[in-house]
């Protein structure tokens, strides 16, 4: 398959955001829990701003027609631990009818590449530790990453 991995702007928020929208309810559907307060508008507005701030940093793979079929993202961290600053990987996607065609590798390959361009030390990215996610597990390990520890916990902060 012919795709182009391109570098998004705000104007590819609409695109962005119904891709996250199929992530976020996919991963809910697998885990039978709402855990993402989902909204379209609000998502939206807020990759317009990230982006056009560069805090967020974003690769859309697209087809042939110049459909939308996946995207990964970045931002910028920073911990002694790593040395410095890094890069975190908090969305990576791909619409299921394109899996398992190494369109994920190839996303991985352009954040690899930016990463080194902003001389990030590392890319760090968490999958949930449940059955649901061996796949998600596999794929990274399988493309270099290594188990560093820990599991992603939150809390929400109320205003």
């Amino acid at each position: 398959m012919n795709i182009e991995i391109i570098q998004a702007t705000k104007n590819d928020s609409l695109d962005l955001t119904i891709l996250t929208g199929e992530l976020l309810h996919e991963i809910m559907d697998k885990i039978n829990i709402q855990v993402f307060n989902f909204n379209q508008e609000e998502t939206q507005k807020r990759a317009e701003d990230l982006i056009s701030k560069n805090l967020y940093y974003v690769f859309i793979a697209k087809d042939q027609d110049n459909n939308s079929i996946g995207f990964i993202s970045l931002y910028e961290s920073y911990a002694l631990y790593a040395e410095g600053s890094y890069g975190t990987i908090p969305e990576l996607y791909v619409r299921p009818k394109y899996r398992s065609l190494n369109i994920g590798k190839e996303l991985l390959k352009k954040a690899k590449e930016f990463a080194s361009s902003k001389n990030w030390k590392r890319l760090e990215v968490t999958t949930p530790p449940l059955p649901q996610f061996d796949r998600t597990l596999s794929f990274y390990q399988n493309n270099s990453f290594e188990i560093s520890g820990g599991r992603k916990l939150k809390i929400d902060i109320k205003d």
